[in-house]
């Protein structure tokens, strides 16, 4: 799942063809950071509650800039014009810009991981919240027999209604097996084999006569919902937790869900590298990141986020990554993506245009 479709915080390309015509501006002194993410109320909030008071305490200036994902970067490390040191990513974009050696290894000398969940500090990004795929669905339909897991979402008799379903196969493979009762430590072992990616195909596939329609935004799957087009979905739980706050009779579960992350990336020739480690491990404690998810519906990669109280029992529910939370989730393997993503989305393009 890239950015560019969850929250459709797009950069103007008028802005960032601007960009990429100016050189790489050496900036050794150690004061000046460029950073780069969505726009929108996302980096809005990233901003505000994140990278302004971490710059403040660390005594640098700020440049801020929004992109409009992987083929920018892509295009400034190849052409020598890299004048950002930090950007904001997806985890499976990161691991791709990692495979196109488009990025500098992240210096865990500097950057202290001892409090961070595992899995998030990778060789090449460092996690900066969470997000689940999750399923959703309107809770003035199923009242008290509201779908709990995958298999539900699959059970058409037991929970009758229309579905929605993801137009793309990122971390959209894994439900089915889950909904075939494969364990979660044993999905990405079954994806890896020709008959368990058949498998997570044809499961999809068998729901097709039941799913309304196939999003293709977080913005989709949320109105939909919303207006009452679909009666539950596989979504975003960013999308999702703000219209269960709205008082929409809408609900979902974290049972199952897909835990990813969106991550920071350093690219390569980044003029400002040292003081870019620096700002990393700054933002990367529990008071920057209690902060950011106690305004935005994401969580914490920090687990002092949630231990020191910063975060609220009641706000920590409905977050990812809290404790209860996460102990019930399937992690995204961005590196089993980075492999077999283009493999996997011919399949599943066969299949829905089937």
């Amino acid at each position: 799942m890239t950015r560019f479709s969850r929250r459709q915080f797009l950069a103007t390309t008028a802005t960032a063809s601007a960009v990429l015509a100016l050189p790489n501006i050496a900036r050794a002194d150690g004061k000046t950071l460029t950073i780069v993410s969505w726009g929108g109320a996302y980096q809005k909030a990233q901003s505000e509650e994140v990278w302004q008071p971490a710059a403040k305490k660390l005594g640098i200036e700020l440049i801020e800039e929004t992109y409009n994902g992987l083929a920018d970067i892509r295009l400034r490390v190849r052409s020598g014009a890299v004048s950002w040191d930090i950007v904001s990513i997806g985890a499976g974009g990161a691991a791709r810009a990692a495979a196109e050696d488009l990025l500098t290894p992240i210096d865990y000398s500097v950057v202290q991981t001892e409090n961070l969940m595992p899995d998030y500090a990778s060789k090449n990004w460092l996690g900066g919240d969470l997000y689940s795929t999750a399923l959703a669905w309107r809770s003035d339909v199923y009242g008290d027999n509201a779908p709990q897991n995958w298999a539900d979402f699959w059970d058409v008799e037991k929970f009758p209604g229309k579905r929605a379903y993801r137009n793309q196969s990122l971390g959209h493979l894994e439900p089915a097996l889950l909904a075939e009762g494969v364990a979660a430590e044993d999905v990405y072992k079954e994806l890896s084999t020709d008959a368990g990616l058949k498998e997570a195909i044809n499961k999809i596939a068998s729901l097709k006569p039941h799913i309304a329609t196939f999003w293709a935004s977080g913005a989709h799957q949320a109105q939909y919902l919303k207006d009452g087009v679909i009666d539950m979905t596989s979504a975003w739980s960013g999308q999702i937790i703000p219209l269960i706050e709205a008082g929409q009779p809408i609900d979902l579960t974290f049972n199952q869900a897909i835990l990813d992350a969106d991550a920071y990336v350093v690219p390569k020739g980044a003029p400002s590298e040292k003081l870019a480690m620096a700002f990393l491990n700054e933002i990367s404690k529990a008071e920057y990141q209690a902060a950011f998810s106690n305004r935005m519906p994401y969580g914490a990669v920090n687990e002092l986020a949630y231990t020191s109280g910063a975060i609220s029992e009641e706000r920590a529910k409905l977050l990812p990554s809290s404790p209860k939370n996460v102990a019930t989730q399937l992690s995204l393997n961005s590196e089993w993506w980075k492999e077999n993503q283009t493999r996997a989305e011919k399949l599943y393009q066969e299949m829905i245009t089937a």
